[in-house]
């Protein structure tokens, strides 16, 4: 190595002699290396986790919730950021969760991966609902215990969908049967597929249920003819349909069965 004048110098400066001992620079009195800036993430994941185990998501913030959330998804870098983003991006926690899968892989620092594991959530909260309420052996004799299941059911859908719920002489759930998917006046129901479906399950009793997204329960016209028609053709294969349950938000619904003015189309 070449040394320069103001090296030697500086050598020179730091060697002791005494005698004939000649002393180098202690290590102690060498200059320290400078030490790496202290990283102000360092232990976040393990603090947020502890936080949720102690005390629950009650005091979460939303972006707080779905970066807990998104350590299982992206497990090896600060994901902070990407929660704020996917909130805006989609309005709010339940809007993320809404979005369609090739949607969410359109925000930067989502993968196929993390939108699938997204996606899984509500799925496995509605099966998760739907398999707690069963597990009650509830017996279905009301519109309102329709509608808790039903609540399950519709848990995280965003997209108008038709049921029919079939039940036995003792109003217990045998099966909860998709007729399709969209407007009730723009799907294509077979009234042979639904014939075929409940004599399957040797059903006494049969009530139709359907969402509205906009979270308004009460019956369109088109929801009104129907219901009419549909009664009227189960009947002359001798399907008794008992009701058409219209879900909203949550629990709430509107009973067609129940109310004054449709209440006639189930009793002729």
């Amino acid at each position: 190595m070449d040394m320069t004048e103001d090296n030697i110098k500086q050598v020179n400066s730091e060697i002791q002699v005494e005698g004939n001992v000649v002393k180098l620079p202690s290590a102690e009195n060498a200059e320290k290396p400078k030490s790496k800036p202290k990283n102000v993430h360092a232990g976040h994941r393990q603090r947020l986790r502890k936080r949720f185990l102690e005390n629950g998501l009650d005091s979460f913030e939303d972006h707080n919730a779905l970066e807990l959330f998104l350590f299982y998804a992206i497990p090896n870098r600060d994901v902070n950021d990407l929660a704020h983003d996917l909130i805006n991006e989609f309005g709010s926690l339940s809007g993320v969760f809404d979005a369609r899968i090739e949607d969410l892989c359109k925000v930067k620092g989502i993968s196929e991966y993390s939108a699938s594991l997204i996606k899984l959530l509500p799925a496995m909260a509605r099966r998760y609902e739907q398999v707690k309420i069963s597990a009650k052996e509830t017996v279905y004799d009301s519109p309102e215990k329709i509608a808790e299941y039903m609540s399950g059911v519709y848990f995280g859908i965003n997209r108008e969908e038709i049921y029919i719920v079939c039940l036995d002489s003792a109003c217990r759930l045998l099966k909860c049967i998709n007729l399709g998917t969209g407007e009730i006046d723009k799907v294509s129901v077979s009234y042979r597929n639904i014939a075929e479906q409940v004599f399957s399950t040797n059903a006494a009793n049969v009530i139709v249920v359907h969402n509205h997204v906009s979270g308004i329960v009460a019956p369109s016209p088109q929801d009104i003819v129907f219901t009419s028609s549909l009664v009227t053709a189960m009947k002359g294969v001798g399907i008794r349909i008992s009701d058409h349950i219209i879900m909203g938000n949550g629990k709430e619904h509107f009973s067609m069965r129940q109310s004054r003015k449709w209440g006639n189309i189930f009793r002729t």
